[in-house]
């Protein structure tokens, strides 16, 4: 009978010690939310950071959803400068504050 038991018994998993473990990297605990929220480590050019996507997939209503992980800003100055979606969000809401667009469709910088 006892033998019976001990095949019908719930084996459960034994619970790890997490105290005992040594702490992950940040690297191996991959610390954000979407692959594409990480920062290259190499140096890249404003073409190639334009080209990178931080979500592309539809939400929780089906709408797809695509968010760029940087956005190109061009200056009044001509300059150009890639701002990440979320490392730079302050200064791309100042851009926005910014620019205006008049009814022809025309920037307008204040």
């Amino acid at each position: 009978m006892t033998n019976q038991l001990e095949k019908n018994q719930i084996r459960q998993p034994v619970s790890v010690d997490w105290h005992a473990k040594e702490e992950p990297t940040a690297k191996e605990r991959n610390l954000t939310v979407n692959p594409g929220d990480a920062i290259a480590q190499k140096p890249q050019t404003v073409e190639e950071k334009a080209k990178q996507v931080a979500v592309d997939q539809p939400d929780i209503t089906g709408d797809w959803i695509k968010v760029p992980t940087y956005f190109v800003v061009e200056y009044p100055n001509g300059e150009k400068k890639a701002l990440h979606h979320v490392k730079d969000a302050e200064e791309i809401s100042d851009v926005i504050r910014q620019a205006r667009v008049d009814e022809n469709g025309n920037r307008i910088w204040w």
